[in-house]
């Protein structure tokens, strides 16, 4: 399998499984082997999901190598950072764990950053990178989106293989793919928008529900038209809702503690557990479509 194959079908956000005050290396594992035996095409350690911001950089890199071992399908690292230096040095980290690509953010905390300084803190990221990169626009959590003509510019640079839009705007999701040629792959992030995206043209997604129900999603973008399809993204858009107001990380913790694939449902700070009896019903439901 390649790394088109896995930006064309569903990639997910792995959540980071703790015990106490440690990443907890047996759940990591039992998460990847739910994960593939669900028909996942690709895995996604260190993103928002799995608490990157929360984990040092030597953390990062072991996720990283016990995610490569386990896998039997490429692996997108995340390799979020607000300076060019240190995003480099993740990319480099990344690339030396074995990850396939990187997944990398706009620069956040720089809330005065525009179109024409993001285009410069990803290309000099690209110019060293080792691997692929795939840009990730959650503008929602850095403070500003990466402009479809910057996306535009970068998708000319050999590195620059594709995106994630997690910030839940159709249209600039659209916009994206109108002004990127076809070798360059737009992703869904935006769990409860997956199938209309995938039924105007968007290529893939990675998915953060996609740890919890695998099948449901692997399934909805092998086929997202018709009736099935529908059926699907009721499912898919009901486990959002139940998730969203508790953050992706805690949300999706308590999906998979519900289904028994990890025994913790532990996050860190400032993240707190959810526990709500909405999310295993909504689970549930998903799982019986």
């Amino acid at each position: 399998m390649t790394l088109t194959d896995a930006l064309t079908g569903i990639s997910c956000p792995m959540v980071t499984p703790f015990s106490g005050t440690e990443i907890d290396d047996e759940a990591l594992s039992a998460l990847i082997d739910h994960l593939l035996s669900g028909g996942i095409d690709g895995l996604v350690p260190c993103g928002t999901t799995g608490e990157f911001a929360s984990l040092t950089r030597e953390e990062r890199t072991h996720v990283i190598e016990r995610t490569v071992d386990g896998s039997s399908v490429p692996v997108i690292a995340g390799a979020a950072s607000p300076s060019v230096e240190e995003t480099t040095r993740l990319v480099a980290d990344a690339a030396g764990a074995g990850a396939d690509a990187a997944l990398v953010t706009a620069p956040y905390f720089h809330t005065a950053s525009g179109p024409e300084g993001n285009e410069r803190f990803f290309g000099s990221v690209a110019d060293d990178a080792p691997i692929p990169l795939v840009l990730y626009n959650i503008p929602q959590c850095v403070g500003t989106r990466i402009e479809p003509e910057t996306v535009s510019s970068l998708a000319a640079h050999e590195s620059v293989v594709g995106i994630k839009d997690s910030s839940g705007d159709l249209e600039y999701l659209l916009s994206v793919v109108r002004a990127t040629n076809e070798g360059f792959l737009v992703t869904q992030g935006y769990d409860s928008l997956l199938v209309p995206a995938l039924r105007m043209g968007v290529d893939g997604g990675i998915n953060a529900l996609s740890n919890a129900v695998p099948e449901t999603l692997s399934e909805a973008v092998s086929d997202p038209s018709g009736e099935r399809g529908d059926e699907l993204h009721e499912a898919i858009a009901g486990l959002f809702s139940a998730v969203a107001p508790h953050g992706f990380a805690p949300g999706t913790k308590a999906a998979l503690g519900h289904r028994g694939i990890i025994e913790s449902t532990e996050v860190r700070p400032p993240l707190t557990e959810a526990d709500d009896p909405a999310v295993g019903e909504a689970v549930d439901r998903a799982r019986s479509v």
